[in-house]
């Protein structure tokens, strides 16, 4: 029988030998698009759980746990083992390498600090700029696996700005504003509304945005619907994404373009109330789709594992379409992608 000692020297050497075929591939690529983030390793092997992505010059990863295999002491022994092919492989140091457990999260824990670190990278993305932090999070501040959303939300406001001398663009739980920054670059007379509960979050946007050249106004939902003043273009509006839509509601609020990222469920003690978005999906949708402009559009997207999407609800009142095969990159090439839909209203 094989020792473990044996076992993960085995597997490590298997890691080295696909991140290096992968990250030769994948680099020619990359710099074809102009990133230089991208995955890397996937579970590709099963007996190697990581998904593994590069961040420039430095790797975050996850380890999906395990507890039925190995105790957290042998646990971690391995994951440095791989830590150290993967530094290898690719010629990093291994203080610039990051492999966390990713276990089953619930609510907002994803999101959770773990450590205070503060390991940023500046990474690239099709001519703009993202600061990411692969040390004191699961996630980074940047989903590489939305790249063709964002590019496609992109080219939705150019093309609406170009026909309607400017648009106007909504981007809910906007997290780190990836999305909002693409569109404010977009050109023309562009205004983006960005939505989020979390100052953490709002204040890493406003980072993204100055590091594009952009000044992003940071706005308490009281002052975005009461101000009588003109503001700024481009707005960090931090607030409960449900409440921020009931009272858009009431103020007969609208926008061009919709997005909408939710998480797939939380229970924030900032919101008003829980959030699925397996239960939630279909009022949340709607509750949008009044908000848009005459031939606006909804941008819905999740990576929720087990959404099923029911055709029978729309009812005649808009349009459906699932884009989400368009939007996988190579980097992703026969991996689970969020799920997207465009929503439209239906032509009379």
């Amino acid at each position: 029988m094989e020792s473990s000692d044996r076992k993960t020297a085995r597997q490590a050497e298997m890691l080295f030998n696909r991140l290096t075929k992968r990250h030769k591939h994948l680099k020619k690529w990359a710099s074809r698009i102009g990133v230089n983030a991208f995955r890397l390793y996937d579970r590709d092997i099963p007996e190697i759980p990581l998904q593994i992505d590069l961040y420039n010059d430095a790797v975050c990863g996850a380890l999906f746990e395990r507890p039925y295999e190995k105790d957290a002491d042998e646990e971690a022994l391995w994951l440095k083992a791989m830590s150290e092919a993967t530094a290898l492989s690719l010629s990093i140091p291994a203080g610039r390498i990051f492999l966390k457990i990713r276990k089953r999260q619930r609510g907002s824990s994803q999101y959770t600090r773990l450590v205070h670190q503060n390991f940023f990278v500046d990474v690239i993305e099709q001519g703009l700029v993202f600061r990411t932090n692969l040390s004191d999070y699961l996630d980074t501040g940047l989903f590489l696996d939305r790249r063709k959303l964002r590019l496609l939300i992109r080219q939705e406001a150019a093309r609406v700005a170009a026909k309607r001398n400017g648009a106007k663009i909504l981007n809910l739980f906007c997290y780190t504003a990836a999305f909002s920054l693409y569109a404010a670059v977009a050109g023309g007379n562009v205004e983006v509304d960005s939505v989020d509960i979390s100052n953490t979050y709002l204040d890493w946007a406003k980072v993204n945005f100055a590091l594009n050249g952009l000044q992003a106004e940071m706005l308490p939902r009281e002052a975005f619907f009461s101000s009588s003043n003109v503001l700024p273009p481009f707005r960090l509006i931090r607030a409960d994404a449900l409440r921020f839509l009931d009272e858009a509601v009431k103020r007969r609020r609208s926008w061009d373009i919709i997005v909408l990222d939710p998480p797939v469920f939380s229970n924030s003690k900032k919101m008003f109330s829980d959030f699925d978005v397996n239960r939630d999906y279909q009022s949340l949708i709607t509750t949008c789709m009044t908000l848009l402009n005459p031939g606006g559009v909804l941008y819905f997207s999740t990576n929720a594992r087990h959404f099923t999407f029911a055709d029978e609800w729309l009812d005649n009142r808009f349009t459906s379409r699932d884009i989400t095969e368009r939007l996988r990159d190579d980097d992703f090439r026969d991996k689970k992608i969020p799920a997207c839909r465009v929503f439209e209203e239906a032509p009379c």
